[in-house]
């Protein structure tokens, strides 16, 4: 019999839907914003990673609008052959103020940053310790290294103090503990404080991944500020896509660190530089979060108020401390159907996030706080969420 070799493809999709495992891709019809158009219909959107309304904010689509017409539309090489410009080299001097550390890079994405990064920082020589709910892309990266991998519990310090001990018993040449800064699922933040003490014993690197952090936490400046590390935190890596609203991965640190990124990391050396007007963008971000604080105190004002509703409403929104705030339903089926309810009769778009963000079992929607969110607006969605959660016995 004649193999189909692509009959796998249906097969899994198959599967997935009967499962409630599938992704449904919704498509906006104009910009990240609260109220959006999505698949034609008008939505209060509660499902971005624009924590604070930057991706409309118009000095950073002007920055992006200038500078395309004096650069043109794409950078045209790699970073390291033609594709760095002027703007490169003042946001990265930029940020790298931002962050108060000596030199920051601009990555391809976030992504980027941990797969390509990663496995040139460790190799089959070392020993990588990390966080178990830590994010794909870190996952990706480490078994890109060949390192070992060793697993903590997820934030127990206790843990990885004894991890740390068993992997100094094999005398690897290096030793790495890797952490989100804050976790994307379950909105909880590293107690990096408490991991930097631990790292110092053991003579330990540390790479934070600080993605929805960043924008966030300290000021905007992520979880290294907010727990005032500066200087102890060996790689802090980044993305422009979240809290400010543009995009691009980024990598800050010592100027070794950065140079080391330069000239090893695979995803930096072999993908096409940033457009112009992106690099514009995400300096110009920079800058409204340095001038205009009134934008994290807003975003931090809508989480308290909206986690407070949610919880005394019965959802369990599991150890979030950020404006991630997760419904945790449980069964994948449930976690669609609000979702879809939500979509269709409340005019909310919320996201199921389903197996394999996370376990089965741990199935949800992930609200997004933001701060062009009005008052109303979180009113008017935390009582279609109680009433759709009471029709669906989920409350």
């Amino acid at each position: 019999m004649k193999r189909d070799p692509v009959a796998f493809l249906k097969e899994d999709m198959t599967e997935l839907r009967n499962n409630n495992l599938e992704w449904i891709i919704r498509y906006l019809e104009q910009g990240s914003k609260p109220h959006s158009v999505v698949d034609g219909k008008e939505v209060l959107m509660l499902n971005t990673n624009n924590y604070l309304g930057l991706a409309t904010h118009p000095k950073i689509i002007q920055a992006a609008i200038d500078a395309t017409k004096k650069y043109g539309a794409g950078a045209g090489a790699v970073p390291v052959i033609a594709g760095s410009f002027d703007l490169t080299k003042q946001f990265e001097e930029k940020f790298a103020e931002f962050k108060e550390v000596e030199a920051s890079i601009l990555c391809q994405t976030g992504f980027a940053v941990n797969s390509g990064l990663i496995p040139m920082l460790v190799g089959k020589p070392d020993i990588v310790v990390s966080d178990e709910l830590n994010h794909g892309s870190i996952i990706d990266g480490v078994r890109l290294s060949g390192a070992k991998r060793i697993i903590y519990k997820h934030c127990d310090v206790g843990d990885l103090e004894r991890q740390l001990k068993e992997a100094e018993k094999e005398g690897p040449r290096r030793i790495c503990i890797i952490t989100d800064g804050v976790f994307s699922m379950d909105g909880d933040i590293a107690p990096l404080d408490k991991i930097a003490k631990v790292a110092e014993d053991f003579g330990a690197m540390i790479f934070v991944d600080d993605c929805h952090g960043e924008g966030v936490l300290g000021s905007g400046r992520g979880i290294v500020a907010h727990f005032k590390l500066q200087g102890k935190v060996h790689v802090e890596g980044g993305s422009m896509s979240k809290g400010f609203g543009v995009f691009g991965g980024t990598v800050a640190g010592s100027r070794d660190l950065i140079e080391f990124c330069a000239n090893k990391s695979r995803t930096y050396l072999l993908s096409t530089a940033h457009p112009p007007g992106v690099v514009a963008a995400n300096k110009a971000s920079i800058e409204v979060v340095e001038s205009e604080p009134e934008h994290v105190k807003r975003v931090w004002e809508h989480t308290n108020y909206f986690k407070k509703e949610v919880q005394s409403m019965g959802y369990n929104t599991g150890n979030s401390q950020t404006p991630i705030i997760p419904l945790i339903i449980g069964n994948p089926g449930k976690a669609q159907e609000l979702a879809r309810v939500l979509f269709v009769e409340e005019n909310i778009y919320g996201t199921p996030i389903v197996f394999p963000m996370v376990a089965k079992e741990l199935s949800r929607i992930r609200v997004q706080m933001n701060a062009l969110l009005t008052k109303e607006d979180l009113t008017m969605a935390l009582g279609a969420i109680e009433k759709v959660g009471k029709k669906l016995q989920i409350i």
